[in-house]
């Protein structure tokens, strides 16, 4: 699937709340937020450390829970899922990339990459198969045989990116996924995340602090006092 965008929205989130209890206080991190992105599009949270911006992400991704709300990935509503067809669900539907790479040190970029789709189901040939497709989109044809100990902190985060991927989910999610790069490497990155978001038809939700980032999304939002802002708009305003 490629360039695949249009009015079906693949990522819904309807009304949520999130609370944290801290002593005596509670902590209100997320005030009734909502927001659709439609598929094959990209998105962009940027706000203050402590806004709410990764539990937005991780209650999306199914991560974390929601108090109040619910979340849909197409059709699906994810909120209602129990712990292990959330996991299943997971698995196969989202790719997650975060701000360090968890890569497995006695692996190589190749091994790295295939693993997720071999646990899976996938057949090893298919999943080495898909991984070379994926390392060689991010310039990375000529390092599959390298383990983590011998790539720069930016190939390190390209197999980040090809691994979210190699399951081919619908949706990806971006955690400060250039937070630990220089800024060359950060542009690198960022360039190559949305392209292969863009080629491969994914929707693509990022959470950073780096302008640039936010920059190349096609909606960008801001979290602020629990509350979502589209490009400066109103809250909780969607796509």
């Amino acid at each position: 699937m490629s360039n695949v965008t249009g009015d079906k929205i693949m990522v819904r989130a309807e009304n949520l709340a999130k609370n944290y209890i801290s002593g005596a206080e509670t902590l209100q991190i997320l005030k009734g937020v909502s927001l659709e992105i439609e598929q094959g599009l990209s998105a962009a949270v940027s706000g203050q450390s402590g806004s709410g911006k990764s539990t937005l992400l991780n209650i999306l991704g199914g991560l974390d829970k929601t108090d109040k709300g619910k979340v849909y990935i197409g059709a699906q509503e994810i909120t209602s899922l129990n712990e292990k067809d959330m996991a299943v669900y997971r698995s196969k539907k989202i790719g997650f990339i975060f701000q360090f790479h968890y890569l497995m040190k006695d692996f190589t970029a190749l091994e790295n990459v295939m693993l997720p789709a071999y646990i899976a189901g996938t057949k090893k040939k298919d999943a080495l198969d898909r991984a070379r497709l994926l390392l060689a989109d991010l310039k990375l044809e000529d390092r599959l045989t390298h383990f983590p100990s011998q790539l720069s902190g930016g190939e390190r985060q390209r197999v980040a990116v090809a691994r979210s991927m190699v399951n081919d989910p619908d949706v990806i999610l971006a955690d400060e996924p250039t937070g630990n790069l220089d800024p060359d490497n950060s542009i690198m990155v960022t360039e190559l995340l949305y392209a292969g978001a863009e080629k491969w038809g994914k929707t693509l939700i990022v959470v950073t602090h780096d302008t640039r980032v936010a920059a190349r999304a096609s909606v960008r939002y801001q979290l602020r006092n629990g509350q979502l802002f589209v490009n400066g708009g109103d809250a909780g305003a969607a796509l």
